[in-house]
């Protein structure tokens, strides 16, 4: 069974920083596309961040460029992503998920991810 396990939400301030990991279990994502969103309290869910190590493609929202910073470890079967200067209106619950469609391009497309962790709270105060 595959499973996503988010970790590394907490609450922090303004300008702070956090470290989310996901690990996946179940099976070996080598190829796969991982991807990183959140969901803030009333909103949408919204894309964050994406890799593909086989490749190097990242893609990152315009909202977090320059602040965030997604990466993996395949041997680990773990996918980071380090948040620098959080701001309040990055308060949400962060889920990664991944595509297992190895020839797709870096996307944001929330339709095409095949599996979701349950996420992990991030509180940013000001």
């Amino acid at each position: 069974q595959v499973r996503l396990a988010e970790s590394g939400g907490g609450l922090v301030q303004a300008g702070g920083s956090l470290r989310l990991s996901c690990e996946v279990s179940g099976r070996t994502f080598s190829g796969a596309l991982m991807g990183w969103f959140r969901q803030a309290p009333g909103k949408g869910r919204e894309f964050v961040a994406a890799i593909r190590s086989t490749t190097g493609s990242i893609l990152y929202a315009d909202s977090v460029k320059g602040r965030f910073s997604i990466s993996r470890d395949t041997a680990k079967n773990t996918v980071y992503l380090q948040m620098n200067s959080l701001k309040p209106e990055d308060t949400a619950v962060y889920y990664c998920a991944v595509d297992l469609n190895i020839y797709s391009t870096v996307h944001a497309n929330t339709n095409e991810y095949d599996y979701w962790g349950q996420g992990t709270q991030v509180t940013v105060s000001s």
